[in-house]
């Protein structure tokens, strides 16, 4: 017998909470310097495209699941595989899922402890008049501090902690409410600054030409590939969060607005950077620095740039906090009803373990920075801890994950009990999101996970 879960109290609140979890750091920090380390325009173009056929038909798949199986990701699927005279088994895809996502909140939690680091930085002016040595070095001290590092972690996991302590309603769902449209307006603000203050022609140019000549096998397989962690499909929370979906809302229409506006927020949040980035003479393909050295940079020698900075760092706080809450619920959920642990015992566990594996994250910067478990194959010889997890998450877990589902959605439910659980009143677009799911989801995650290993 398994707990009954509270319900989303309303569309609204199940958008925000959806679209808090897709639009986090892959989104603000990874988005525009992925973007700039593939070519600008054609990048966001293939992106768009792999949003769109990709991605959303899996969003859709995943949120149906976890409505119909009414449960955490595992016994969601144990659930609706049961219905379909399927072996029980397939609850080991909830489990990837699940397991996904809790293994990337335990490094998100330490990234977001630097933006959270950050905002203290900006607001005391640590950036100000510093040159770029400067600014780069105080970025090299922190992740060279194992213990500043894990105070900003802990200071991080303590709020996501006090949150999810008080459960759907009163905590996931306030959170998000208020959360999700200040991050819109602190992007939109950020935007007019970049009018102002960057050079917004150069930034529209550089993500809006569209030079298809500048495709490659590459600029797909990453455009696939970051269109599915933006999205946050494959990892459990999506299936987690349509357990929570009341019969009534409708689950393809809520899938578009998500996706929409994820894909606006990756979008906006390049043009909030770039006109900054290319108004300083900074590169664009800076990597994962550009929003922790580069930006820092601009802020610093800008007027307004004190309180601008500041606002920005906040943003990507915003960001980060909704995907790890996001991330850890499922684990929260499946504990309630396996374990039958209150939803006080089950979120402190939750999070303290997150805490203790994020210090494997927090030292693989630091103390065991020359640590290379795998050094005896070439291709990954230079991983630390927290590449291993990057890499094994984004490119094994969630690929294997989303394959999966698409397999069983597509080809082992009856077509018919889909058409229930979904209420498409359309049939020419119930056929087309069909035949992706069938074909074209699984052909190009297969091609991620052959070119990605």
């Amino acid at each position: 017998i398994y707990t009954k879960h509270e319900n989303w109290s309303s569309r609204f609140t199940f958008l925000m909470a959806a679209v808090g979890a897709a639009v986090g750091l892959g989104n603000i920090w990874k988005f525009p310097y992925v973007t700039g380390q593939n070519g600008g325009s054609a990048f966001v173009l293939v992106y768009l495209v792999a949003v769109v056929f990709v991605a959303l038909p899996i969003l859709i798949a995943e949120v149906m699941l976890g409505r119909w199986g009414n449960q955490s990701p595992p016994n969601a699927m144990a659930n609706v595989a049961q219905s379909q005279n399927r072996t029980k088994r397939w609850s080991l895809l909830g489990w990837t899922g699940l397991l996904t996502a809790y293994l990337i909140a335990t490094y998100y939690s330490v990234i977001s402890g630097w933006a959270v680091a950050y905002i203290y930085k900006s607001a005391s002016g640590d950036f100000a008049g510093q040159d770029a040595a400067a600014i780069s070095a105080q970025f090299g001290n922190l992740q060279a501090d194992p213990l500043a590092m894990l105070a900003w972690h802990a200071l991080f996991m303590i709020v996501v902690t006090l949150i999810l302590l008080r459960g759907l309603r009163s905590g996931l769902e306030k959170a998000v409410k208020y959360l999700m449209p200040g991050l819109f307006l602190l992007l939109l603000t950020m935007v007019a600054y970049g009018m102002v203050r960057g050079d917004m022609s150069a930034a529209l140019h550089f993500m809006f030409d569209f030079d298809l000549g500048a495709i490659s096998g590459q600029t797909v397989l990453v455009a696939v590939g970051q269109a599915f962690f933006s999205i946050s499909v494959a990892m459990g929370l999506m299936m987690a969060y349509g357990a929570y979906l009341p019969r009534d809302i409708s689950i393809a229409r809520s899938a578009v607005i998500i996706v929409s506006l994820d894909t606006l927020v990756a979008i906006v949040a390049g043009l909030a950077i770039f006109p900054i980035v290319f108004a300083n003479g900074l590169d664009p393909a800076e990597g994962p620095g550009l929003i922790f050295v580069s930006l820092p940079i601009a802020f610093g020698s800008i007027t307004g740039g004190l309180v601008f900075g500041t606002l920005f760092f906040i943003l990507l706080f915003f960001a980060a906090l909704t995907s790890v809450l996001g991330c850890v619920e499922p684990t929260i959920a499946w504990s309630q009803e396996k374990l039958g642990l209150s939803r006080m015992t089950a979120s402190l566990a939750a999070c303290f373990t997150v805490f203790l594996l994020g210090i494997g994250t927090v030292l693989s910067f630091n103390l065991w920075s020359g640590w290379r478990p795998l050094s005896g194959i070439e291709r990954y010889a230079d991983f630390g801890y927290f590449e291993i997890l990057d890499y094994v998450t984004a490119n094994v877990m969630m690929p294997l994950t989303g394959l999966l589902l698409a397999l069983f959605v597509g080809w082992l439910v009856k077509p018919d009990a889909i058409r229930e659980q979904l209420n498409i009143e359309n049939e020419t677009l119930f056929r087309a999101w069909f035949w992706l799911i069938r074909w074209v989801v699984p052909i190009s995650i297969a091609l991620i996970l052959v070119t990605g290993l």
